[in-house]
């Protein structure tokens, strides 16, 4: 099946914690780092989610943010160091291609916040990511 998400990041669960409805699920990615997505207990149980499973995190580009280093004191649990490799700047919106350990994201953010963050080709960064922007797909 293709998809329009092109933020697709492989890993293997390494755990997972059901409440009543949602369920959190850790990852670790290919490249190492960690990374929680919270979905439904339903998915958990339709995609047969297990530790030891394989999976791929699916994130849109308009719900990665950008910071230009380590971000304390936020709920965003999923920071992912990474290097600026590519951008793409219009009148409104700009796409920043990131390269972090294992893949590559995509971050649509504004032309404004991509000029006072100072964004260019090898600029270290931290991709920032809500754990309920993150949905899975077994592999």
């Amino acid at each position: 099946m293709s998809l329009s998400i092109r933020n697709q990041l492989s890993g293997t669960v390494t755990s997972v914690a059901e409440g009543e409805v949602m369920a959190t699920v850790k990852l670790r990615l290919d490249g190492g780092r960690d990374l929680t997505a919270a979905v439904t207990r339903d998915a958990v149980e339709d995609l047969g989610l297990h530790e030891g499973s394989r999976v791929r995190a699916l994130v849109k580009s308009t719900e990665v943010a950008l910071a230009t280093g380590p971000v304390e004191g936020l709920s965003i649990r999923n920071q992912l160091p990474g290097t600026v490799s590519a951008v793409t700047s219009g009148a409104a919106m700009a796409g920043v291609k990131v390269a972090v350990d294992g893949g590559e994201l995509t971050a649509a953010i504004t032309a404004d916040a991509c000029a006072d963050l100072d964004l260019a080709e090898g600029r270290a960064v931290v991709a920032l990511i809500k754990s309920t922007e993150v949905s899975l797909a077994a592999v």
